[in-house]
């Protein structure tokens, strides 16, 4: 069915058993030694077990004083990692893929709090392990310290700009640091080919210190590893050569490159490298001898462009793997949003790449590839972008926690997941609707053999993902609920669909006598009757815009919200050539929204020149306007606008809950939006934590 994609390929003496790579993704799942952990184990053999050809897991350090990015990573600074990997390969080996370590250095995006502490950190925890717990309640002192430069500095290749998203103090690295550095890199990797490992990988791409010394913008050395192209490639060469002099010339070595920094992305033509420099760096790493180029692409300054949200197109980036594959002739491998077999078969019927790439692929399923070879596609839960990986990652690893899936209950949990008590025993189990906590309660109650009947009350299932996924560019955020449905109803669920709660259902309800009631029915958008005027005409809710169900061109509007739905209701808005006022009563626009996801958003409306007011209230509204009051100087005018958009977030839905208990009816719980507003994620994850609960 995909001929190419399940045939093998060799890199260098290696041979691949099919086109199918996991790349790297950090998700904390180490301990501060650097060593593998179970936990770390049964994720990559999981994804093993599901067909990937060649897995490649997260960063791995070369150096515990300044190389560490997160206190959880891998590392192979010792040789006491060198058995603890060889147990992992095994695991992996077992399955029939491959294994690579990805040899990582931070650089300017550095964690400066573990400069010159892992050393003493990790000898600590391993004697006593409730230290971490210790440290990552300090973690927030630590990282305050490290905004205010109150830290000790990060390695840069020079004095270069800071990174957005990295380190506040830097120094340029001396000749003697380079040298040392090279050094780690080396034993790494000799450490990995010890320990079975079958290639390693250097990571020259995403902004990290070795695509730093490759950059202009980042190296601004005048000594013999800064200036011209050569001497900025020599940092890099002197590694390449090094590891293929120590580890033999047959022993397969990648480089994950950055082959443009897409810095006009961002409106700065000219800052940093193009294409055409990646391609000349990717020619000269063949003739050194590397024998695969991981494609890749920006840094931390155009993040959105290695790591992006739902917006962008699967595939938008292949021409920079095609550009390199016309380059070279070694195996072109590429990360560049593939999402269904049917896409990665193409790309690579097309001559595009050698090899597809992804991390988050397998990450939201790490059976991919099996479903794929065994002709069942529609099988896959595909990854649509919602970022929820990189937001959990970072905001949990200074927890001593993984990175969680928005829509993959089994992330760090494998052992668990995969073996999933089945004492449902036919008990019955209803759920009110099917959005995705409803659809993720019907899949988990019936997985566990429970029987599941599903109750939702529009004619498809959805709930207010469809609302979104009707935004500018999301519909691909409507993967989910496709595939948590086919789930759903594999594992035996049964859906009604058209079918409202009324007093005739609640009795229905009731004489199935369920084991439990699950209320998964979403909430409702926010219109406070406090605001004079809230119920005007002109008044109209977020989700009816982005639905189309009414539609409004040329005309003033002030849109009340500037959450992501605001956003999303604002581009709306702006591409039907409205004149947009946007409310926000925080200081600042999207609080509390992932970075990416507001810049990605931004970047469409800005050239629409709409207006955002921050620490901005409404404060009534009128037929032919709105009155405002600025929280901080307390000024209060009006401002004309035809009509008023609401995007003020939902509350819970509580009148379902409420009908079933007043009935009679035990045993009944909410979750999602049912229960607390949030996103995607938290209605997937709060519905899992919520049912597995019930015995």
């Amino acid at each position: 069915m995909y001929d190419i994609l399940f045939s093998p390929m060799k890199i260098g003496t290696m041979e691949v058993k099919n086109r199918i790579v996991m790349c790297a993704a950090e998700f904390s799942l180490g301990e501060p030694s650097g060593k593998v952990t179970q936990r770390l184990s049964d994720y990559y053999e999981e994804r093993a077990k599901g067909g990937v050809g060649l897995i490649i897991p997260g960063i791995c350090r070369v150096n515990d004083m300044a190389g560490a990015a997160t206190y959880t990573q891998l590392s192979m600074s010792h040789d006491y990692h060198i058995e603890p990997m060889r147990q992992l390969v095994e695991r992996i080996h077992s399955h029939g893929a491959k294994f690579a370590i990805q040899l990582h250095h931070a650089g300017r995006q550095g964690l400066a709090s573990s400069i010159n502490s892992l050393p003493l950190v990790i000898p600590i925890a391993e004697r006593f392990p409730g230290f971490m717990n210790l440290m990552y309640k300090c973690t927030p002192v630590l990282l305050g310290m490290e905004e205010k430069g109150i830290s000790f500095s990060v390695q840069a290749p020079s004095n270069c700009p800071k990174a957005p998203h990295g380190a506040t103090r830097l120094h340029a690295m001396s000749k003697k640091e380079i040298k040392s550095l090279i050094k780690d890199f080396i034993d790494a990797a000799e450490r990995c080919k010890k320990a079975g490992v079958d290639a390693v990988e250097l990571h020259g791409a995403h902004g990290y210190l070795i695509q730093q010394f490759l950059s202009p913008y980042t190296n601004l050395r005048n000594d013999e590893y800064g200036g011209s192209f050569e001497n900025r490639m020599r940092f890099l060469e002197e590694i390449v050569v090094g590891i293929k002099q120590r580890c033999g010339k047959d022993y397969p070595l990648i480089v994950r490159l950055t082959v443009d920094e897409m810095f006009a992305r961002i409106g700065k033509p000219g800052v940093g490298y193009d294409l055409e420099t990646g391609k000349r760096i990717a020619k000269r790493l063949e003739e050194l001898g590397v024998d695969a180029i991981n494609v890749s692409s920006a840094n931390y300054d155009v993040y959105n462009g290695w790591l992006e949200p739902t917006t962008y197109e699967p595939g938008w980036r292949k021409y920079l793997a095609k550009a390199i594959k016309e380059t070279v002739n070694i195996p072109v491998i590429a990360a560049n949003v593939i999402r269904t077999p049917e896409q990665a078969e193409k790309q690579l019927e097309e001559g595009t790449q050698d090899f597809i790439a992804s991390a988050r692929t397998f990450i939201c399923d790490p059976h991919w590839a099996r479903k794929a070879m065994e002709g069942h596609p529609e099988d896959i839960q595909r990854c649509i972008g919602c970022l929820n990986c990189i937001r959990s990652f970072m905001n949990n690893a200074g927890r001593g926690m993984p990175g969680e899936c928005a829509l993959n209950m089994s992330i760090a949990n494998e052992r668990a997941y995969f073996n999933m008590p089945k004492d449902g025993n036919g008990r019955k189990i209803v759920v009110i609707g099917a959005g995705p906590s409803g659809l993720t309660a019907a899949k988990t109650m019936a997985m566990r053999g429970f029987d599941v009947e599903v109750y939702e009350r529009a004619d498809k299932c959805g709930g207010q993902i469809i609302a979104a996924a009707a935004g500018p560019d999301k519909e691909r955020l409507y993967w989910s609920i496709e595939d948590l449905k086919t789930a759903a109803e594999k594992a035996g669920a049964r859906l009604h669909l058209g079918e409202e709660i009324t007093e005739a259902t609640v009795s229905k309800i009731k004489e199935l006598n369920p084991e439990a009631v699950i209320v998964a029915a979403g909430g409702r958008p926010i219109r406070p009757s406090s605001i004079p005027g809230i119920h005007e005409r002109n008044v109209i809710e977020a989700p009816d815009i982005l639905l189309g169900k009414e539609k409004v061109q040329n005309s003033q509007v002030v849109v009340v919200g500037s959450g992501m739905t605001g956003l999303e209701v604002t581009e709306a808005l702006c591409n039907a050539q409205n004149k947009v006022t946007v409310l926000e009563m925080a200081p600042e626009i999207a609080p509390g929204a992932w970075f990416q996801l507001v810049d990605d958003a931004m970047e469409k409306i800005r050239p629409y020149e709409a207006l955002f007011l921050t620490s901005t209230k409404l404060c009534s509204i009128e037929k032919d306007g709105v009155s405002i009051e600025n929280l901080r100087s307390h000024k209060k005018e009006k401002i004309a606008a035809d009509y008023v958009v609401l995007a003020m977030g939902v509350a819970p839905n509580n009148e379902v809950a409420r009908a079933l208990k007043e009935a009679g009816i035990s045993n009944v719980y909410c979750t999602g939006d049912a229960k607390k507003s949030g996103n995607i994620a938290s209605a997937c994850h709060s519905a899992y934590e919520l049912v597995m609960k019930i015995k």
